[in-house]
């Protein structure tokens, strides 16, 4: 947690996050940074004024290869998103670990009504530049709780959740309940979420991860998505950034084009442990950890 309580005088916003919350910054510093760049990943203006904004050490994360991975990430779960609007223009789509992400921003087609879950802390900070409207609504939640499914309920399904960088932070055990419950309350919900493999778990302290304190590191290992059928989850399909399109492959780090073009097979072995998967609920057995 990075703090200047005298800040707010000078115009900028201290951050106050717990530390898994905390790692919501290097999403947005991703984001930003591609954005200021000709070509880059995405084009997110609302992440570069936030990022402004804050008051916060994001100097700590420069030249991260992570933040280009960040973006990369958030383009391919936008794609996901935009299938689901494009099957359903009308539904829901339910943001879970909201953070100070944007993705209503880059794809509400004006029909379909967003829920954006956080933390109490984490939605703090989030209305500070994000207000309700009568087709977007903020709210408090766990995503370990079901105290939010009514909100969902009142919505026009389908449902859409997307998780994106928010799973592999919680345990598995609680993981396990919540999602065989959020399964039973929403059949035919879509579920949108990145799943990390062990190897990658082992391997943090190599990572940007070893910027921030091990509170915050990943928890969850999931070597094969397609074991949360168990949960009530089926796996619809699963990629890593080695299937990116084209499009999305062009603005990947020189280094990474390279290995892609000549050693695909190496990139996977490399990168291949994070997916990004579509499930669709199909009901989780009673019974279980559930």
């Amino acid at each position: 947690m990075n703090v200047d309580t005298t800040t707010e005088s000078r115009g900028r916003i201290p951050v106050e996050l717990g530390p898994v919350q905390e790692t919501l910054l290097i999403p947005l510093l991703g984001r930003a940074e591609e954005t200021k760049k000709p070509g880059g990943a995405l084009r997110d203006d609302k992440a570069v004024a936030i990022v402004e904004a804050l008051d916060y050490d994001f100097g700590k994360w420069a030249g991260h290869d992570a933040l280009v991975g960040s973006a990369v990430r958030a383009r391919l779960f936008d794609a996901e998103v935009e299938a689901f609007l494009v099957a359903h223009p009308a539904g829901t789509v339910v943001e879970i670990g909201a953070g100070l992400n944007t993705r209503y921003e880059r794809l509400g087609n004006g029909r379909a009504q967003w829920l954006e879950l956080d933390l109490p802390d984490s939605t703090a900070l989030r209305r500070r530049f994000f207000e309700d409207t009568e087709r977007r609504t903020i709210i408090a939640g766990s995503a370990l709780e079901d105290d939010w499914f009514e909100a969902v309920r009142a919505r026009p399904g389908p449902v859409c959740f997307v998780a994106e960088a928010v799973l592999i932070y919680l345990d598995a055990e609680r993981l396990e309940v919540a999602l065989r419950r959020l399964a039973r309350a929403f059949p035919g919900a879509w579920l949108v979420t990145d799943t990390a493999s062990s190897r990658m778990l082992e391997r943090q302290e190599h990572s940007i991860m070893n910027t921030l304190p091990k509170e915050s590191w990943f928890r969850w290992p999931c070597d094969d998505p397609a074991a949360l059928a168990a949960w009530g989850w089926e796996l619809v399909h699963s990629k890593s950034f080695v299937d990116a399109p084209p499009e999305i492959r062009a603005v990947m780090p020189g280094k990474y084009r390279v290995l892609l073009a000549l050693v695909p097979w190496l990139m996977r072995r490399v990168v291949g442990g994070y997916r990004i998967n579509r499930f669709v609920a199909r009901g989780a057995a009673e019974g279980g950890a559930a």
